[in-house]
């Protein structure tokens, strides 16, 4: 590959470029989660940024090693640039996904779970000698809902890198700045002094920011790339072309 053809890095890519990293740490919201299961919470902070420093790390290796190997040509899931012949990867996938999957999806099945068992018509039958545990088989079929459902949203979506960049502007930076800033201001903020509640302020306020500039630039884009993709396919401009080629990565 030769750089010396390819475009220099602008603002414009910026805050998509942005949304897709927070989207990349989604598994932030597993902390509190892992704080208590662990046997000694003290060394949690430590464990913790060693730990974001390691995947900052190999996300960025990584990245890098993509763009050097493929640059402009790099979609937006890696592996859709290896050969296609690499059974491996495919299997490689599949068994990341089987061990990760549970764990991001654990939360919100706690969620969902701690409602129905408060459910009084559960509660009710729950012990029924007629027709058993009702609670464990709804607490089954919600948690295959789920998972089906998950299924369903990544099958319709088109463009991976367009996806993660919205989700990553909209819930993930709520999620990782805005609500635990927010959570943090609203129950200690009688305890907190001036400068703890400064930078609780100014990361509410910066989450908010991103999560609106990012939204705003991801929509925008994928607008443009369809407004290009509808135009005449056979039109001279090499511009036009070279645009069209990198809105059709971002939709496939």
């Amino acid at each position: 590959m030769c750089f010396e053809t390819s475009r220099s890095v602008t603002e414009q890519p910026l805050p998509f470029a942005g949304g897709v990293a927070v989207f990349c740490f989604e598994g932030f919201a597993m902390t509190l989660a892992l704080e208590g299961s662990m046997r000694e919470r003290q060394a949690f902070p430590k464990l913790l940024a060693k730990v974001l420093v390691g995947i900052t790390f190999v996300y960025v290796l990584f990245g890098f090693c993509g763009y050097m190997a493929y640059g402009d040509e790099t979609k937006d899931i890696i592996t859709l640039n290896l050969p296609k012949n690499w059974s491996a990867i495919a299997i490689g996938l599949c068994v990341g996904l089987k061990f990760t999957f549970p764990i991001m999806v654990h939360p919100l099945n706690e969620i969902i779970e701690q409602k129905l068992k408060r459910n009084e018509w559960l509660q009710k039958h729950q012990y029924s000698n007629e027709t058993g545990s009702v609670s464990k088989y709804v607490i089954f079929t919600t948690r295959t809902l789920l998972v089906v459902g998950l299924a369903a949203i990544a099958s319709l979506v088109q463009g991976f890198g367009t996806f993660a960049s919205l989700v990553g502007s909209t819930l993930c930076a709520l999620i990782s700045f805005v609500l635990p800033a927010s959570y943090h201001l609203t129950l200690l903020g009688p305890s907190l002094n001036l400068w703890s509640k400064s930078v609780d302020v100014f990361i509410v306020t910066c989450g908010l920011l991103f999560a609106v500039y990012g939204t705003y630039n991801t929509i925008c884009r994928s607008v443009k790339c369809k407004v290009i993709l509808s135009k005449n396919e056979h039109s001279g401009n090499r511009k036009l072309l070279r645009r069209k080629r990198e809105c059709t990565a971002v939709f496939t």
